[in-house]
């Protein structure tokens, strides 16, 4: 799935983690839990700031919330996401929030003019990890699935 980047100084505070070094494996693996995420088959390993995810899930949806889970943690600078999974579905596209962002603005950027009624889709694509619509902050990673056709 590919190499994505994260802000490593925002996110989620993690048992272990400092600004400059992700947190153990095991409590990375519990952050993904924490949200109803299937982590059984998912080996995590870390490397400082570089957190390398391998084995499998169920779809490519649960496998990049994993990968989103475990990034958008303090000291994550940087997810390898190398989950295989047993879908072949469309790898989704990853945006970076910045200030004054909202789900609405993203859709608009990301589907175009006249889409922002589409913010739904991001919102439902990056549950369980987003609560509310209305909650993201600069530098979280959120997951843009295509528009089905």
């Amino acid at each position: 799935m590919g190499l994505l980047s994260f802000a490593k100084t925002v996110g989620a505070k993690i048992f272990g983690a400092t600004e400059t070094s992700a947190a153990p494996p095991d409590q990375l693996k519990n952050e993904a839990e924490k949200h109803g995420l299937d982590v059984s088959k998912v080996d995590v390993k870390t490397e400082g700031d570089k957190v390398v995810l391998t084995g499998s899930a169920a779809s490519t949806a649960e496998a990049e919330k994993i990968a989103l889970a475990v990034g958008n943690s303090i000291g994550v600078a940087t997810v390898e996401n190398d989950i295989a999974s047993a879908d072949k579905a469309p790898e989704s596209k990853f945006y970076t929030v910045k200030s004054g962002d909202s789900l609405w603005k993203i859709a608009e950027t990301e589907y175009g003019h006249g889409h922002g009624s589409k913010y739904q889709l991001i919102f439902e694509a990056n549950q369980p990890l987003l609560s509310d619509p209305d909650k993201i902050y600069p530098g979280q990673v959120l997951r843009i699935p295509p528009l089905a056709n």
